[in-house]
Protein backbone atom coordinates (compact mmCIF):
# COMPACT_ATOMS: atom_id res chain seq x y z
CA UNK A 1 0.00 0.00 0.00
CA UNK A 2 2.83 2.40 0.87
CA UNK A 3 5.50 0.79 -1.26
CA UNK A 4 5.74 4.00 -3.28
CA UNK A 5 7.66 5.49 -0.33
CA UNK A 6 10.61 3.36 -1.42
CA UNK A 7 10.81 5.04 -4.80
CA UNK A 8 13.71 7.38 -5.45
CA UNK A 9 11.48 10.47 -5.53
CA UNK A 10 9.95 9.79 -2.13
CA UNK A 11 13.22 8.76 -0.51
CA UNK A 12 14.79 12.07 -1.55
CA UNK A 13 11.74 14.04 -0.39
CA UNK A 14 11.76 12.28 3.00
CA UNK A 15 15.49 12.83 3.53
CA UNK A 16 15.12 16.49 2.61
CA UNK A 17 12.40 16.90 5.23
CA UNK A 18 14.54 15.16 7.87
CA UNK A 19 17.37 17.61 7.14
CA UNK A 20 15.17 20.73 7.12
CA UNK A 21 13.50 20.09 10.48
CA UNK A 22 16.63 20.38 12.71
CA UNK A 23 18.02 23.22 10.60
CA UNK A 24 14.84 25.27 11.05
CA UNK A 25 14.72 24.51 14.78
CA UNK A 26 18.33 25.69 15.13
CA UNK A 27 17.59 28.88 13.19
CA UNK A 28 14.66 29.53 15.52
CA UNK A 29 16.89 29.26 18.60
CA UNK A 30 19.47 31.52 16.91
CA UNK A 31 16.83 34.22 16.52
CA UNK A 32 15.68 33.63 20.11
CA UNK A 33 19.21 34.20 21.39
CA UNK A 34 19.43 37.42 19.35
CA UNK A 35 16.17 38.54 20.95
CA UNK A 36 17.48 37.78 24.42
CA UNK A 37 20.73 39.60 23.66
CA UNK A 38 18.80 42.67 22.46
CA UNK A 39 16.64 42.68 25.60
CA UNK A 40 19.73 42.37 27.82
CA UNK A 41 21.42 45.23 25.92
CA UNK A 42 18.36 47.43 26.37
CA UNK A 43 18.33 46.70 30.09
CA UNK A 44 22.03 47.57 30.40
CA UNK A 45 21.60 50.84 28.52
CA UNK A 46 18.56 51.80 30.59
CA UNK A 47 20.43 51.02 33.82
CA UNK A 48 23.45 53.09 32.74
CA UNK A 49 21.34 56.06 31.64
CA UNK A 50 19.41 56.08 34.91
CA UNK A 51 22.50 55.68 37.11
CA UNK A 52 23.68 58.72 39.12
CA UNK A 53 26.07 61.14 37.43
CA UNK A 54 29.66 60.74 38.64
CA UNK A 55 33.02 62.43 37.94
CA UNK A 56 34.65 60.83 34.93
CA UNK A 57 37.73 59.79 36.94
CA UNK A 58 35.60 57.32 38.93
CA UNK A 59 35.12 55.20 35.83
CA UNK A 60 38.22 55.75 33.73
CA UNK A 61 41.71 57.19 33.83
CA UNK A 62 44.97 57.50 31.86
CA UNK A 63 45.80 54.05 30.53
CA UNK A 64 42.62 52.63 32.09
CA UNK A 65 39.69 51.82 29.84
CA UNK A 66 36.13 52.07 31.18
CA UNK A 67 34.50 48.76 32.02
CA UNK A 68 31.69 47.29 29.94
CA UNK A 69 29.19 48.23 32.64
CA UNK A 70 30.30 51.87 32.48
CA UNK A 71 29.18 52.32 28.89
CA UNK A 72 26.59 55.13 28.57
CA UNK A 73 27.11 56.21 32.19
CA UNK A 74 26.63 59.94 32.65
CA UNK A 75 29.85 61.61 33.79
CA UNK A 76 31.18 65.12 34.35
CA UNK A 77 34.59 66.71 33.81
CA UNK A 78 36.11 70.18 34.05
CA UNK A 79 38.85 71.68 31.90
CA UNK A 80 39.62 73.75 28.84
CA UNK A 81 39.25 72.65 25.24
CA UNK A 82 42.42 72.14 23.18
CA UNK A 83 41.17 73.29 19.76
CA UNK A 84 44.61 72.86 18.16
CA UNK A 85 44.34 69.08 18.49
CA UNK A 86 40.71 68.88 17.47
CA UNK A 87 39.92 66.13 14.92
CA UNK A 88 36.91 65.12 12.87
CA UNK A 89 35.67 61.56 12.42
CA UNK A 90 34.70 60.76 8.84
CA UNK A 91 31.57 59.05 7.50
CA UNK A 92 29.29 59.50 10.50
CA UNK A 93 25.54 59.97 10.24
CA UNK A 94 23.30 62.61 11.77
CA UNK A 95 20.40 61.83 14.10
CA UNK A 96 18.23 60.99 11.07
CA UNK A 97 20.52 58.04 10.32
CA UNK A 98 20.93 59.06 6.67
CA UNK A 99 22.88 62.31 6.29
CA UNK A 100 26.64 61.75 6.18
CA UNK A 101 29.03 64.11 7.93
CA UNK A 102 31.63 64.27 10.70
CA UNK A 103 31.83 63.88 14.45
CA UNK A 104 33.86 66.67 16.07
CA UNK A 105 36.22 65.37 18.77
CA UNK A 106 38.02 67.95 20.92
CA UNK A 107 40.38 67.12 23.82
CA UNK A 108 39.38 68.63 27.17
CA UNK A 109 42.56 69.35 29.16
CA UNK A 110 42.04 68.94 32.90
CA UNK A 111 43.91 70.72 35.69
CA UNK A 112 46.22 67.76 36.27
CA UNK A 113 47.36 67.95 32.63
CA UNK A 114 45.51 64.84 31.45
CA UNK A 115 43.07 65.05 28.54
CA UNK A 116 39.60 63.66 27.96
CA UNK A 117 38.32 63.19 24.42
CA UNK A 118 34.91 64.85 23.99
CA UNK A 119 32.69 64.10 21.02
CA UNK A 120 31.02 67.51 20.72
CA UNK A 121 28.53 66.30 18.11
CA UNK A 122 27.86 66.05 14.38
CA UNK A 123 28.41 68.50 11.53
CA UNK A 124 27.50 68.27 7.86
CA UNK A 125 30.27 67.35 5.42
CA UNK A 126 31.54 69.91 2.92
CA UNK A 127 31.94 69.06 -0.73
CA UNK A 128 35.71 69.08 -0.32
CA UNK A 129 36.53 65.96 1.70
CA UNK A 130 40.28 66.42 1.39
CA UNK A 131 40.58 69.39 3.76
CA UNK A 132 39.56 70.05 7.34
CA UNK A 133 35.92 71.16 7.38
CA UNK A 134 34.58 74.35 8.91
CA UNK A 135 33.84 73.45 12.54
CA UNK A 136 31.91 75.57 15.08
CA UNK A 137 34.53 76.75 17.58
CA UNK A 138 34.74 75.11 20.97
CA UNK A 139 33.90 77.27 24.01
CA UNK A 140 36.88 79.16 25.41
CA UNK A 141 37.94 79.17 29.02
CA UNK A 142 37.21 76.57 31.68
CA UNK A 143 33.99 74.63 31.19
CA UNK A 144 32.22 71.72 32.81
CA UNK A 145 30.98 69.08 30.42
CA UNK A 146 28.37 66.41 31.04
CA UNK A 147 28.16 63.45 28.74
CA UNK A 148 27.84 59.71 28.23
CA UNK A 149 31.02 57.68 28.74
CA UNK A 150 31.93 55.44 25.81
CA UNK A 151 34.69 52.88 25.24
CA UNK A 152 37.33 53.41 22.56
CA UNK A 153 36.15 52.55 19.07
CA UNK A 154 37.97 49.69 17.37
CA UNK A 155 37.63 48.03 13.99
CA UNK A 156 36.75 44.73 15.66
CA UNK A 157 33.89 46.21 17.67
CA UNK A 158 32.53 48.71 15.13
CA UNK A 159 33.33 47.09 11.80
CA UNK A 160 34.78 50.42 10.61
CA UNK A 161 38.08 50.07 8.77
CA UNK A 162 40.79 52.28 10.22
CA UNK A 163 41.92 53.78 6.92
CA UNK A 164 45.41 55.23 6.82
CA UNK A 165 46.66 58.25 4.85
CA UNK A 166 43.64 60.46 5.56
CA UNK A 167 43.82 64.27 5.32
CA UNK A 168 45.31 66.08 8.28
CA UNK A 169 43.25 65.91 11.52
CA UNK A 170 40.75 63.44 10.06
CA UNK A 171 40.29 59.98 11.58
CA UNK A 172 37.98 57.01 11.16
CA UNK A 173 37.72 55.95 14.81
CA UNK A 174 37.52 57.70 18.18
CA UNK A 175 40.35 56.05 20.06
CA UNK A 176 42.12 57.52 23.07
CA UNK A 177 45.31 55.51 22.53
CA UNK A 178 45.69 56.79 19.00
CA UNK A 179 45.07 60.40 19.99
CA UNK A 180 47.49 60.17 22.91
CA UNK A 181 50.34 59.84 20.39
CA UNK A 182 49.65 63.27 18.92
CA UNK A 183 48.63 64.98 22.18
CA UNK A 184 51.85 64.07 23.98
CA UNK A 185 50.02 64.00 27.33
CA UNK A 186 48.13 61.38 29.39
CA UNK A 187 44.68 60.66 27.95
CA UNK A 188 41.79 59.11 29.84
CA UNK A 189 40.56 55.84 28.37
CA UNK A 190 37.45 56.02 26.21
CA UNK A 191 35.66 59.25 25.35
CA UNK A 192 32.55 61.24 26.26
CA UNK A 193 29.53 61.96 24.05
CA UNK A 194 28.60 65.52 24.99
CA UNK A 195 25.18 66.20 26.51
CA UNK A 196 25.60 69.73 27.82
CA UNK A 197 28.24 72.34 28.59
CA UNK A 198 28.35 74.81 31.45
CA UNK A 199 28.46 77.73 30.95
CA UNK A 200 26.28 77.32 27.87
CA UNK A 201 28.30 78.10 24.72
CA UNK A 202 27.34 80.98 22.47
CA UNK A 203 26.73 80.66 18.76
CA UNK A 204 26.22 77.60 16.63
CA UNK A 205 27.55 74.30 17.95
CA UNK A 206 27.72 70.77 16.50
CA UNK A 207 24.48 68.79 16.63
CA UNK A 208 24.38 66.74 19.83
CA UNK A 209 23.96 62.99 19.46
CA UNK A 210 20.62 61.45 20.46
CA UNK A 211 20.15 59.03 23.33
CA UNK A 212 20.85 55.44 22.28
CA UNK A 213 17.76 53.44 21.38
CA UNK A 214 16.90 51.02 24.17
CA UNK A 215 13.19 50.49 23.64
CA UNK A 216 12.93 48.46 20.44
CA UNK A 217 13.42 44.71 20.59
CA UNK A 218 13.44 44.09 16.85
CA UNK A 219 11.72 41.28 14.95
CA UNK A 220 13.92 38.44 16.24
CA UNK A 221 11.26 36.79 18.43
CA UNK A 222 8.78 36.80 15.54
CA UNK A 223 11.42 35.26 13.28
CA UNK A 224 12.09 32.53 15.86
CA UNK A 225 8.40 31.59 15.98
CA UNK A 226 8.24 31.55 12.18
CA UNK A 227 11.18 29.14 11.92
CA UNK A 228 9.59 26.80 14.46
CA UNK A 229 6.28 26.91 12.61
CA UNK A 230 8.11 26.03 9.39
CA UNK A 231 9.76 23.08 11.18
CA UNK A 232 6.38 21.85 12.41
CA UNK A 233 4.87 22.25 8.93
CA UNK A 234 7.40 19.91 7.31
CA UNK A 235 6.10 16.60 8.83
CA UNK A 236 2.50 17.78 8.47
CA UNK A 237 3.09 18.55 4.81
CA UNK A 238 4.85 15.19 4.35
CA UNK A 239 1.84 13.29 5.75
CA UNK A 240 -0.56 15.27 3.56
CA UNK A 241 1.48 14.49 0.45
CA UNK A 242 1.69 10.79 1.35
CA UNK A 243 -2.07 10.49 1.83
CA UNK A 244 -2.73 12.35 -1.40
CA UNK A 245 -0.32 10.10 -3.26
CA UNK A 246 -2.01 7.03 -1.81
CA UNK A 247 -5.45 8.28 -2.87
CA UNK A 248 -4.24 9.15 -6.37
CA UNK A 249 -2.68 5.72 -6.81
CA UNK A 250 -5.83 3.97 -5.51
CA UNK A 251 -8.04 6.00 -7.85
CA UNK A 252 -5.76 5.30 -10.78
CA UNK A 253 -5.80 1.57 -10.02
CA UNK A 254 -9.59 1.49 -9.74
CA UNK A 255 -10.00 3.28 -13.07
CA UNK A 256 -7.60 0.86 -14.73
CA UNK A 257 -9.48 -2.17 -13.36
CA UNK A 258 -12.84 -0.76 -14.43
CA UNK A 259 -11.52 -0.16 -17.92
CA UNK A 260 -10.23 -3.72 -18.21
CA UNK A 261 -13.58 -5.20 -17.03
CA UNK A 262 -15.53 -3.07 -19.54
CA UNK A 263 -13.33 -4.26 -22.36
CA UNK A 264 -13.86 -7.95 -21.42
CA UNK A 265 -17.72 -7.61 -21.38
CA UNK A 266 -17.89 -5.96 -24.80
CA UNK A 267 -16.09 -8.79 -26.70
CA UNK A 268 -17.26 -12.39 -27.19
CA UNK A 269 -15.25 -15.47 -26.24
CA UNK A 270 -13.74 -15.66 -29.72
CA UNK A 271 -13.18 -11.92 -29.88
CA UNK A 272 -16.00 -11.29 -32.35
CA UNK A 273 -18.94 -8.92 -31.91
CA UNK A 274 -21.78 -10.52 -29.86
CA UNK A 275 -24.56 -9.38 -32.23
CA UNK A 276 -22.83 -10.79 -35.29
CA UNK A 277 -22.59 -14.23 -33.68
CA UNK A 278 -26.29 -14.27 -32.74
CA UNK A 279 -27.42 -13.47 -36.31
CA UNK A 280 -25.54 -16.30 -38.04
CA UNK A 281 -28.04 -19.19 -37.28
CA UNK A 282 -30.99 -17.08 -38.49
CA UNK A 283 -29.24 -16.42 -41.79
CA UNK A 284 -28.59 -20.13 -42.25
CA UNK A 285 -32.26 -21.03 -41.62
CA UNK A 286 -33.43 -18.50 -44.15
CA UNK A 287 -31.15 -20.01 -46.72
CA UNK A 288 -32.62 -23.50 -46.08
CA UNK A 289 -36.23 -22.30 -46.59
CA UNK A 290 -35.35 -20.70 -49.91
CA UNK A 291 -33.86 -23.98 -51.01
Amino acid sequence: MYRFLLTRQWVILTLLGLVLIPVMIKLGFWQLHRHESRVARNDEIAASLSAPTVPVTELTGPGRAPSDGAKYRTVTARGTYDARHEVVVRHRTAADGDTIGYFVVTPLVRKDGSALLVNRGWIRADRDLTSFPEVPPAPKGEVEVTGRLMPDETTEASGIKDTQGLPDRQVMLINSRQQAKSLDRPVLGGFVQLLKTSPKPQGKQPELLPEPDHSGIGPHMAYAVQWWLFAAAVPVGWVVLVRREKQDRARSGAEQTEGENGADGADGPDGSDGESGAGEPESAGAAAVSD
